[in-house]
């Protein structure tokens, strides 16, 4: 009789592989589909705490920001109508000390690229988070799975116009000032729900190393011989079934760090004078080269940009001032003929870049508000350009910065006439202030009630 032929067994190498394409099989709200060895609780917060702090410091600066343009002086500075009470906490600039703004948005930039690394790495660590099932399973659990909305999306929105901005790259519709401002407190909304939410579990688990079951210390390499604390809280961001370790926490954090170092070096440059401005290659350095000369330094928009020709500062230009005594004119050799006074003061952008002090010469605008007849006491400012479109081509300046004798109607600077990119034939130079309130060009003054 025929041998009955019996079915061969699987062979061993396709059974091993089917724990594999199980695994290849589950959903992401399935804890096993998330693999990595690196996440951990202690990991997540000790990035939280850098972003505690980071972040903290942003919203402040951003704020102080806002505050430096006087959005409650007048319209024409007010870049966010219709923002109420949102504005609770505006106040009067002060020109004092002359490198204020500078310092504010200069930190609030280059901590905001800083970040970037930091940011990303704290949302990977936690992803799997995302897709945790059902999305809410109390009143608690609901209202921290909607402030991590809105931390998320708010930091998103907030670092992405950010950087588009600083990059001169107005890609999103609307307003950079609109947007970013109110993003800013639909984030804060969310930050600060989720700080009181998780602060006091991310304190504990730094202090005590929130060691994970498993074994592994939180910034040991994983599956390192460290003992396990049967004792502790399990870590619930930390792979049930995690793959072979190629990096340590430790490791990764050294990374993210790393990522965050070679942003500063490429970026913080921008407001510094000598080296460090030529290696900031990340972000824009003020405009175009100025060359060699007193006019040397950056501009954040050139005369060629707004359409300013030679026939509108030439012979025929001259400088309207406004006040009780009706409309006075002056020539730029008039003006000149004026006691000249010196201030050594930078120049200050949004973008994050800023110049050193440069010396500048001119009329004080006190001096010139008297001559309209306010002898005493100046009051608040309205100047105008000659740039005929563009953001603040008429911007409001308040009387104490009108008062202080630092403030000028430049003509010269650094021992030579103004060039046309800095404002020839005469711009404004306030202590303190945002560069867009240094109007260049300028054409008419007007000394009053705004």
């Amino acid at each position: 009789m025929p041998e009955r032929r019996r079915t061969p067994a699987l062979p061993d190498r396709l059974t091993d592989r089917l724990p594999d394409r199980l695994t290849a099989l589950r959903t992401p709200a399935d804890p096993g589909f998330w693999r990595s060895p690196v996440r951990g609780a202690r990991f997540t917060a000790v990035l939280g705490m850098v972003l505690l702090a980071g972040l903290t410091l942003l919203f402040v600066t951003g704020l102080l920001s806002y505050a430096a343009y006087n959005p409650d002086l007048d319209p024409v500075n007010d870049k966010t109508p219709g923002k109420g009470w949102l504005g609770f906490y505006l106040f009067a600039w002060p020109t004092g000390p002359h490198w204020l703004y500078r310092l504010t948005q200069g930190v609030h930039v280059t901590v905001g690229i800083v970040l970037v690394p930091v940011l990303l790495a704290k949302l990977w660590s936690v992803v799997p988070r995302l897709f945790v099932l059902p999305p809410a399973r109390s009143v608690g659990h609901a209202l921290e799975r909607l402030s991590v909305l809105l931390l998320v999306g708010g930091a998103l929105f907030q670092f992405i116009t950010g950087l588009l901005n600083i990059q001169l790259d107005y890609l999103f519709p609307g307003s950079f000032y609109t947007l970013h401002f109110y993003g800013a407190w639909v984030f804060l909304a969310g930050f600060v729900t989720h700080v009181a939410l998780k602060l006091p579990q991310a304190v504990r688990v730094v202090r005590s190393g929130g060691i994970p079951r498993g074994g592994a210390g939180p910034l040991a390499a994983p599956g390192s011989p460290a003992e396990a604390d049967t004792t502790a809280a399990p870590d619930t961001l930390a792979a049930p079934d995690p793959l072979p370790a190629t990096l340590s926490r430790r490791g990764a954090l050294v990374m993210v760090g790393a990522g965050s170092l070679l942003l500063l070096i490429t970026s913080a440059g921008r407001s510094f004078d000598g080296p460090l401005r030529r290696i900031a290659l990340l972000t824009p350095r003020g405009g175009t080269d100025q060359g060699p000369g007193p006019n040397a330094f950056q501009v954040n928009k050139t005369a060629a940009a707004v359409r300013i020709i030679p026939a509108d500062t030439g012979e025929r230009w001259r400088l309207t001032v406004r006040g009780p005594v009706g409309e006075l004119r002056f020539s730029r050799t008039e003006l000149l003929a004026m006691e000249q006074h010196t201030a050594a003061l930078p120049i200050a952008c949004v973008e994050g870049w800023s110049t050193s002090d440069q010396l500048w010469r001119g009329v004080r605008l006190s001096d010139l508000a008297a001559l309209a007849g306010y002898p005493d006491s100046p009051p608040d400012l309205f100047v105008e350009s000659l740039q005929r479109s563009g953001s603040f081509r008429k911007a409001a300046l308040r009387d104490n910065q009108v008062r202080d004798g630092r403030s000028l109607l430049a003509l010269e600077v650094n021992g030579a006439p103004l060039s046309p990119d800095h404002g020839y034939p005469a711009r404004i130079i306030v202590p303190a202030a945002p560069g867009v309130l240094n109007t260049k060009w300028v054409e008419t003054l007007t000394f009053g009630e705004l």
